[in-house]
């Protein structure tokens, strides 16, 4: 798990002269969109990777809920509430999913990423 923190930490540090931290994390939100549609979209040849997409897309969630839980944080706190609950649903259901696989419960989770990503970009 501390080699995804890691490679994580490094994109961050390479991207921030490249891109604003909203860009990036809505850039890792799309990435972890998209590896979910794409085994819910080939169900049946991708299905094995569904473990992997949960899990990245739930150490992205863990990293942004880190983020907006620290003290230095400027977020409003009702935002801080919001994204808190939002990453507690995202929490459950992935585990639901893990337990009751079903492609058409993936897409709960890429429309979310796809919102916040639109959000974060400014759409």
């Amino acid at each position: 798990m501390q080699n995804g923190f890691s490679a994580y930490a490094a994109a961050a540090r390479t991207a921030q002269t490249v891109v604003s931290p909203r860009e990036l994390e809505a850039s890792l939100l799309i990435k972890a969109a998209t590896r979910l549609q794409s085994v819910a979209d080939d169900w049946a040849g991708r299905e094995g990777e569904l473990d992997e997409a949960l899990t990245y897309n739930r150490r992205l969630w863990t990293l942004l809920v880190t983020a907006v839980t620290a003290e230095d944080n400027p977020l409003p706190v009702g935002i801080k509430t919001n994204i808190l609950g939002l990453a507690n649903f995202i929490f459950n259901h992935t585990f639901r999913i893990a337990a009751d696989p079903q492609p058409q419960r993936l897409g709960i989770l890429v429309n979310i990423n796809r919102e916040i990503a639109a959000g974060l970009r400014g759409r």
